[in-house]
């Protein structure tokens, strides 16, 4: 079937960004130490490292930005689970002023996504890249898990990072209209909501995986966006 283009374009992307400090964490936030790192993915892998290769399942960010070496690529079905714009953000996409959203991975449905190998003997290597890139603050809102992934007859155990919702700023059932509003004004030092949006359905469209969902959240913050005064944008 051919599908009409995305009405959230880059260049309604580019109407929102805007240069935004890194106002960092507040001071009574504990970080993850080097040494909380280490721990923690020994603890990790301790608790449940496969025989044989280790994958990724990537569903967001991991799929247009990896930032880890791997092997192979493979498409995988997570049964269970789904995307879902339930992780308040006062950093990164978002600000303690206008807090954003950040897609995690969340109990329920069935989630199309990428499955990565990663490369055999860099295992740890990578993983230490990828422990400090999906987690800063403890304890995390990004928990890595250990999930099944069907691809086509295989079944493969994989690491995921997926939601928290111990965390005060885990936000389970946002409507849709809050959603598109979040996305289409908030931003941070790593970009805007809308960038982020619409870097995560190109990159599936072009793994040819196509999400009904966030297909339906970038037409709305289109409209939000192309509705916005030039000069309260922000």
């Amino acid at each position: 079937m051919t599908r009409q283009p995305m009405r959230l374009t880059k260049e309604l992307v580019d109407r929102v960004a805007r240069v935004v400090p890194d106002e960092g964490y507040e001071a009574h936030i504990p970080i993850f130490s080097e040494e909380d790192y280490e721990a923690h993915l020994a603890a990790f892998l301790k608790e449940g490292e496969p025989l044989g290769d280790i994958w990724v399942f990537a569903y967001g960010s991991l799929i247009w930005k990896p930032g880890f070496a791997h092997v192979e690529t493979r498409r995988g079905t997570a049964k269970g689970w789904q995307r879902s714009f339930c992780l308040r953000i006062v950093r990164f996409r978002g600000t303690r002023a206008r807090p954003g959203l950040m897609m995690q991975l969340d109990r329920g449905g069935s989630c199309d996504g990428l499955l990565m190998r990663l490369p055999p003997g860099g295992e740890i290597s990578e993983l230490r890249g990828l422990w400090r890139r999906e987690m800063s603050a403890k304890p995390p809102s990004n928990m890595p898990s250990w999930i099944e992934v069907t691809s086509g007859p295989d079944k493969l155990t994989a690491i995921s990072f997926t939601a928290n919702p111990a965390k005060d700023n885990y936000v389970c059932g946002l409507p849709n209209e809050e959603v598109a509003d979040t996305l289409a004004t908030a931003a941070g030092h790593w970009g805007s909501g809308a960038e982020y949006l619409w870097n995560t359905i190109t990159a599936l469209e072009q793994a040819g995986i196509h999400d009904p969902h966030l297909w339906e959240l970038q037409e709305m913050v289109a409209d939000r966006i192309e509705a916005m005064p030039a000069t309260n944008r922000y």
